[in-house]
């Protein structure tokens, strides 16, 4: 068996921690504290960026790729994991972005005295921004915890359970 890069271990470590910041960050909307909600959020967006400069760094400057060399079917599962993430995992920058500004922007700016997020009447900036993250965080949240949760689950089939020879 060949050694792994000790980068690939940083890496799952850091998607790993980016998956228990994202499920840490519903759990406290759905409990509707905010502000602890942003700090889990921004935590998983810079342990993501520190992700993908590690990422980025081992495929470009160290340039090393380990094919999947188990034969059968969990080489077509594989492939077909590893594709759904790699095509998935390229939306995630754009829509976590992008929710992360609607969220900040939401937050930044006061409700309206008496208003409740699904209350009807004039929208307020903050509801408008409000309903925009939603929205957007429909598509981002999932997206996003998939592609955390099948990059470890890469990690652990290429370099645990499956090891190259």
């Amino acid at each position: 068996m060949l050694a792994a890069h000790p980068i690939v271990h940083v890496n799952a470590a850091l998607n790993t921690l980016a998956t228990v910041l994202l499920v840490i960050g519903y759990v406290l909307i759905r409990r509707r504290n905010e502000v602890a909600h942003r700090n889990a959020m921004v935590a998983a967006l810079v342990v993501s960026a520190a992700f993908l400069g590690c990422y980025l760094y081992y495929h470009f400057a160290i340039n090393l790729t380990v094919k999947f060399t188990h034969p059968g079917p969990v080489r077509y599962f594989y492939y077909a994991l590893l594709a759904s993430h790699v095509l998935l995992a390229m939306t995630v920058p754009f829509l976590a972005l992008w929710a992360a500004w609607l969220g900040t922007r939401a937050l930044a700016q006061p409700r309206a005295a008496g208003s409740v997020s699904g209350e009807a009447g004039a929208a307020t900036p903050s509801t408008d921004f409000r309903q925009r993250h939603r929205r957007v965080v429909r598509w981002a949240f999932p997206i996003w915890l998939y592609v955390s949760v099948t990059g470890v689950l890469v990690y652990f089939m290429l370099y645990w359970w499956f090891p190259p020879t």
